[in-house]
């Protein structure tokens, strides 16, 4: 008998993982009759097909900190397999969590990781937690090579390399929404997307920019929310960046990504950024944080677009410039080439049809 799926994902926030979490889990929903998913939301029946959501009846849990899903959530995977053991478990989020809870009972897991090891396996006690837990899982899928090959270096532990699958045409209709022009004509058009965290680091991209507002005229668009919305907006107003910094949040930044010309992703690290796809899929020119793991793969070396040390805002600000000398346009152009031509890698139904079977591998 075929096991049912259970997908464990506790927090559905706005980033890369929740986008590859509902095209993935929608994917498998049309070919997989019995999908159950356990988290502490309960506004997804509009976003998930097909799939029964498994969620906390009391509104104590919403809004809540990550760890108190997780917590909540693991109790409700607990008691999932306690009513039927034929399940098999698909975390995209808290993985060690699910991994610990599936094995102590004995019941296969796939694991999802969604971001380098170099963002939270430099404590000791946790690497070596990590190096036992992970070892436990029936299989490991990660979205890049990059990222394979350091999983397997730090953890000795064979990973499956899985592409995220990238829906250009969606992209593309949904860049075509009307918003308002943000941008005056002459002007460098310079946009960033992401939460606004520490590991998004959006104070190098201010750095760079305060380096050279007086050099050439421009304007940064910073779209997202997060817990450092204040902190980057003292530093504008420290620097007296208002006039050409603007930040807000929406979720379609497509139309804006569109607007601009330059899109830039300074992160400390990261799995396989989804919005350098996404510029991609759109023809901009990217600059982004040499940062684990993802961005060099994405832009194949550097000749699809320009790399910087992480956090070195000085190297940022130079490679802005570079942007705009106009003896570097053939070269800019050459890169926006090779970076659209690249994004075959990232085919939508081939790499979607890998989890599939990974799954019918396992049931």
């Amino acid at each position: 008998m075929k096991k049912k799926l259970v997908i464990f994902m506790p927090s559905v926030e706005d980033g890369g993982v929740e986008k590859n979490f509902f095209i993935i889990s929608n994917y498998l929903s049309i070919r997989i009759n019995e999908i159950s998913l356990i988290t502490a939301e309960n506004n997804l029946s509009n976003k998930i097909k097909n799939i029964k959501i498994i969620y906390p009846k009391s509104n104590f849990w919403r809004n809540k900190a990550r760890f108190r899903k997780y917590f909540i959530c693991i109790f409700l995977l607990i008691k999932i397999i306690l009513k039927d053991r034929n399940v098999l478990i698909f975390t995209f989020q808290a993985n060690l969590y699910a991994i610990l809870i599936s094995k102590l009972f004995g019941i296969k897991v796939i694991s999802r990781s969604n971001s380098s090891p170099s963002g939270w396996s430099k404590n000791f006690i946790k690497k070596y937690i990590y190096k036992f837990v992970l070892k436990l899982a029936d299989e490991i899928i990660v979205n890049s090579i990059e990222f394979k090959n350091e999983i397997r270096k730090k953890f000795f532990i064979k990973p499956i390399h899985i592409y995220n699958p990238l829906n250009k045409d969606q992209i593309l209709d949904l860049s075509k929404k009307k918003v308002r022009a943000i941008y005056t004509k002459k002007i460098l058009k310079i946009i960033s997307v992401g939460r606004l965290v520490d590991q998004k680091d959006q104070i190098t991209i201010l750095k760079a920019i305060n380096k050279i507002k007086n050099l050439i005229n421009l304007k940064l668009i910073l779209i997202g929310k997060g817990k450092n919305k204040e902190k980057i907006i003292d530093y504008i107003n420290k620097k007296n960046l208002s006039r050409i910094v603007k930040i807000f949040y929406t979720s379609n930044p497509y139309p804006y990504i569109k607007q601009s010309r330059i899109f830039i992703l300074s992160s400390k690290f990261e799995g396989l950024p989804n919005v350098l796809l996404e510029s991609q899929t759109l023809k901009k020119l990217i600059i982004s944080s040499n940062c684990p793991t993802g961005p060099k793969e994405i832009l194949c070396g550097g000749k699809g677009g320009l790399l910087f040390e992480v956090g070195n805002y000085n190297e940022l600000s130079k490679k802005i410039m570079f942007c705009v000398n106009i003896n570097n346009n053939r070269k800019c152009i050459d890169m926006i080439k090779t970076s659209y031509n690249a994004l075959y890698r990232f085919d939508y139904d081939k790499n979607l049809l890998k989890y599939y079977s990974i799954i019918q591998k396992h049931s």
